[in-house]
């Protein structure tokens, strides 16, 4: 597949697999994706597979991501997990503001632009999430959804800063539902994101952004939503946790 923007496929595990099993799935994907050079793969696990998982993937063609981090860089702050500290594992990645996260820690898209600051701080890229509910698209306020949480989660990043960042279409309706949006669906949505970034930034930067798609992504659907002209890749929830699923959407992308 021909693309100006490389596919970035992310593999984030939420709250699954013990450090045992986190080894386990990202050596069979070891094996499996060997010889792909065509898409940035990149797995996300919990905090406490990150130390383990990363020396299992040093020698390979896996990034490594994390699943949040805090806005501060130390401190007293219980429970939180600053750039620094991901760094220490070779992380290059952190997902911030996932819709679940959005949900039940009630982030802000204030406290997700700040967090994005601290991620390019340290040089750490982030994929900034942004989505619909149902409720939402069903009252046809999808494009001022996506305009508030866009404008406000990527506030105060660099024109340098913006084209390292991946923005990760999310429907909340389709996330784990086994629902996905419809490739005209999600052609509409990720076209109207482009837009904003041009408006925000210029059209260079909207050119260079990678805009993923997440929700209900699988091997069966991949190559469909990866072929759409402003799709550029997948953040993929349950199809990441067996080692064959994700290896599939990433060959089918390609």
């Amino acid at each position: 597949m021909d693309k100006e923007r490389k596919l970035i496929i992310a593999g984030n595990w939420k709250m699954n697999k013990t450090v045992a099993e986190g080894i386990a799935l990202v050596n069979g994907l070891k094996r499996e994706l060997a010889n792909i050079k065509e898409v940035d793969i990149v797995v996300c696990p919990p905090f406490t597979a990150l130390c383990e998982v990363s020396k299992a993937i040093i020698d390979s063609n896996i990034r490594l991501g994390a699943q949040n981090m805090s806005e501060s860089n130390f401190g007293a702050y219980t429970g939180e997990i600053a750039a620094g500290m991901l760094k220490e594992f070779l992380v290059r990645y952190v997902v911030l503001g996932h819709s679940e996260r959005r949900q039940y820690q009630k982030e802000s898209d204030e406290l997700i632009s700040k967090k994005a600051q601290a991620a390019h701080a340290a040089s750490l890229k982030p994929i900034v999430c942004v989505g619909e509910t149902l409720q939402e698209r069903e009252a046809n306020q999808m494009e001022k959804v996506l305009q508030t949480q866009v404008t406000g989660s990527l506030a105060g990043l660099s024109k340098a800063q913006m084209e390292e960042t991946i923005v990760a279409y999310e429907p909340v309706w389709a996330i784990g539902t086994g629902k996905t949006a419809s490739s005209a669906q999600a052609q509409e949505a990720h076209a109207f994101i482009r837009k904003l970034v041009a408006k925000l930034y210029d059209d260079t930067v909207a050119r260079r952004v990678r805009i993923q798609y997440g929700g209900s992504v699988k091997p069966s659907n991949a190559r469909e939503l990866m072929s759409l002209p402003d799709v550029d890749g997948a953040l993929v929830g349950g199809a990441s946790l067996e080692d064959r699923s994700f290896a599939d959407i990433i060959k089918n992308s390609i």
